[in-house]
């Protein structure tokens, strides 16, 4: 197997803005950043990276929450990271990405926002089943892909920040 990739935390005070933007009025950041897990593979036959939820968090049918993972990661140049919720939390509850698949470039890990991850997911169950996620629970797992590019690519943009940041 190459080994293309590293998981690391963001910093403290990366985590802390996002953590209160997303969520005002909670003092339990420091807990939370402390309790952060690196993703990792659960079996040596596993492609996915398994995430874990940073806090507990309850999804009814048709609710959303957006996930500071407090995870960056450095990649390789030609390889990308693919974020899907778990098989069995879709299998069982539609728990979905509202982006559908999380894509995290390798130049993402210097943006300006220091290559945060994010995860938005929406509990899309139809059979009215609401997800219970305790605190570390693996939520989402990642995917490292390699992929090519055009003979003629001739891309020269910079990135520098998050969602949308080179369409700017």
């Amino acid at each position: 197997m190459k080994r293309i990739a590293k998981f690391e935390k963001v910093s403290f005070e990366k985590f802390k803005s996002d953590w209160e933007d997303t969520f005002p009025g909670k003092n339990d950041v420091n807990e939370v950043y402390d309790g952060i897990k690196l993703p990792k593979r659960a079996t040596t036959g596993s492609a996915g990276y398994d995430f874990y939820t940073p806090k507990a968090f309850t999804l009814k049918p048709g609710e959303t929450v957006k996930i500071p993972t407090g995870i960056r990661v450095r990649i390789d140049d030609g390889w990308v990271l693919k974020l899907y919720p778990r098989s069995g939390l879709g299998f069982k509850f539609r728990l979905q990405f509202n982006n559908t698949v999380g894509i995290i470039d390798s130049d993402y890990y210097n943006s300006s926002n220091e290559g945060h991850i994010f995860c938005k997911i929406t509990n899309d169950s139809n059979e009215s089943k609401t997800i219970e996620l305790n605190k570390g629970d693996g939520f989402c797992q990642g995917i490292f892909v390699e992929y090519g590019i055009t003979v003629d690519d001739d891309a020269d943009g910079k990135r520098d920040g998050g969602f949308g940041s080179t369409g700017k």
